[in-house]
């Protein structure tokens, strides 16, 4: 049965550690603000971790893998059994994800939540898939409301275990064929957009493939005109189950008071999806990297969203955040760690 969990209240930052970490910061061995955003970092996260001096010692990955019915469309460079062949990819270590949460020490989990064709059981895999892909938005809903309320669901469970588990941080990723496609349509939608505007390269397309792209795009929000008016229809009728999943992952997050470090551009559509239904969620999120890809930076324009890096990356997986990963962890270390003018016996300006 379905209770509607998404609507729950959001944790709420603690105000007093926020402060006592500004204060700390004021008294480091450093001029005011001459460590830039690494200054801004611990406070943020003081909030979150309810902790004047935050740490980031165990974060958690969960990639959602799902496939679209829109790939019939032409819309991707890859064919669409690469989704369930990189799942296997990710349980082998051989991943770009893998490689990045091995040496960070952090735990990653990959959720099959709607491949194609089925997978085998593997190693680091959970099973937990809804269907074989998405329908093609182009020509009907891309799921029903009870299949978009179970990738709601699967996305809670995720952060559930993160949190059994001790995490620190919560990084969510995606792979799914075609899903640049499905997210553009996404945030197209609740950017109040056309196609044009947030159609990118995805998985490498020419300029022909993107302007491709961009009318299959109009069409699937041509024929959903009318039917767009909420960010759950706007998911049930135009999205992912993977992006459905990040979307209830994000809120539950939230709910749990879990920080949030968001990847790049199909992440950060699902953060404007959690940010619409629930828009304290807002609060918990900390943006890791500007994706090369198009529609990402109106994406994060709307959510008023500074990204840490701009590296030209455009993998998705959670790679970008992965990446990020050590500047929140240096930032903590620097708050932590760095002598204050008094306890130094140095002079202050």
């Amino acid at each position: 049965m379905v209770d509607g969990w998404w609507k729950g209240a959001v944790c709420s930052l603690d105000k007093k550690q926020h402060r006592a970490a500004l204060a700390q910061q004021e008294i480091l061995t450093k001029p005011p603000g001459s460590l830039g955003k690494l200054e801004q970092l611990p406070p943020l996260l003081a909030s979150m971790q309810r902790r004047e001096k935050p740490q980031i010692g165990h974060p958690w990955i969960t990639i959602f893998a799902a496939d679209h019915g829109v790939a019939q469309q032409g819309v991707s460079a890859f064919p669409q059994a690469v989704t369930a062949e990189m799942v296997r990819n990710f349980s082998a270590g051989g991943a770009a994800i893998a490689v990045l949460a091995h040496h960070l020490g952090a735990t990653l989990e990959v959720v099959n939540v709607g491949t194609v064709s089925e997978v085998e059981p593997l190693q680091g895999v959970i099973d937990r898939r809804i269907a074989a892909g998405t329908e093609d938005f182009t020509q009907a809903e891309a799921m029903v409301r009870e299949q978009l309320e179970q990738a709601l669901t699967l996305g809670r469970e995720a952060v559930t275990r993160a949190q059994t588990a001790g995490a620190d941080l919560y990084i969510g990723g995606e792979m799914g064929i075609a899903n640049t496609t499905s997210a553009a349509a996404v945030a197209a939608a609740l950017l109040g957009a056309g196609g044009a505007v947030v159609a990118g390269a995805g998985t490498g397309l020419d300029l022909a493939g993107v302007e491709r792209k961009a009318a299959v795009i109009q069409q699937g929000l041509d024929r959903h005109a009318g039917e767009l008016g909420d960010p759950l229809s706007i998911l049930q009728r135009l999205g992912g189950f993977e992006i459905a999943a990040l979307v209830g992952s994000y809120i539950a997050a939230a709910q749990q008071g879990l920080p949030l470090l968001i990847d790049g551009f199909i992440t950060s559509v699902a953060a404007l999806a959690a940010a619409r239904i629930a828009p304290e969620v807002r609060n918990w999120m900390l943006f890791s990297h500007r994706s090369a890809e198009q529609g990402h930076g109106a994406v994060l324009r709307a959510l008023d969203a500074e990204p840490l890096l701009d590296l030209e990356m455009r993998l998705g997986e959670g790679s970008g955040a992965a990446v990020a990963v050590p500047l929140l962890q240096q930032a903590c270390w620097l708050h932590a760690e760095m002598a204050t003018f008094t306890g130094a016996g140095i002079s202050r300006g």
